[in-house]
């Protein structure tokens, strides 16, 4: 009988001590798993965020609710850059001349062929052409960007970001252009430890935050600004 009870508690101060120890390794266990989601999560929301500010670019200040637009936006818009060649001197700014005012000078002599002009103004090694290039060669998105993989949420089966935009109006009358995308804790956070899911979002619903990442707010124009910075 004493064989047994020394069994039985045997068993039940490792049951103890594993408890103890799982413990003290779950919030850390859940830490990592969250930081490495994370920091998915926030990689793929700064691509979007970079989409956003050129769509904004070339859209008179609009940004868009649809990831399709994004999407197709970023694979074929275009984008102008100008092709520089030389600058303009203080004697020739002095003369009153400028980018535009030196195009159209060297334009004018490749259209008759009489380049006096352009000798006098010393315009020989002066060039600017207008480049056109699509969105996604030009921005520096991340280096595992893929446009059609931009809509969902990493670690989430498949789910898509929510992503809103709203335009107002300031008091000076102005237009103000707002969106906001976000990822919740409870999408991309699956298959971690409920409690410790549920512990996280009571301490953000405490502090009255989103329970999630998120970029921009259609509540309080921020910029595209993320809730991590």
């Amino acid at each position: 009988m004493k064989t047994v009870f020394n069994i039985v508690l045997t068993l039940c101060i490792l049951a103890l001590v594993y408890v103890c120890f799982r413990s003290i390794m779950n919030p850390i266990e859940f830490d990592e798993m969250k930081s490495q989601r994370d920091q998915a999560v926030i990689t793929r929301l700064l691509d979007i965020r970079k989409a956003q500010a050129e769509y904004r670019n070339l859209n008179k200040g609009h940004y868009t609710a649809s990831f399709d637009t994004l999407i197709e936006f970023v694979k074929t818009a275009q984008i102008p850059f100008i092709y520089k060649v030389g600058e303009l001197t203080d004697k020739q700014l002095e003369d009153g001349l400028t980018d535009k005012k030196a195009m159209a000078i060297i334009n004018k002599a490749q259209k008759t062929g009489n380049y006096n002009d352009v000798k006098k103004y010393g315009l020989e090694n002066f060039k600017r052409d207008t480049l056109w290039k699509v969105v996604i060669d030009t921005i520096q998105f991340s280096k595992s960007f893929n446009a059609d993989s931009m809509r969902y949420i990493p670690y989430g089966n498949g789910a898509q970001f929510e992503m809103a935009t709203r335009n107002d109006t300031a008091k000076s009358g102005a237009p103000i252009f707002m969106y906001e995308v976000k990822a919740p804790y409870d999408i991309y956070l699956n298959g971690l430890d409920k409690q410790e899911i549920i512990n996280l979002k009571d301490i953000q619903s405490k502090l009255n935050k989103y329970s999630g990442l998120m970029i921009g707010s259609i509540e309080n124009p921020n910029n595209g600004a993320g809730n991590w910075e």
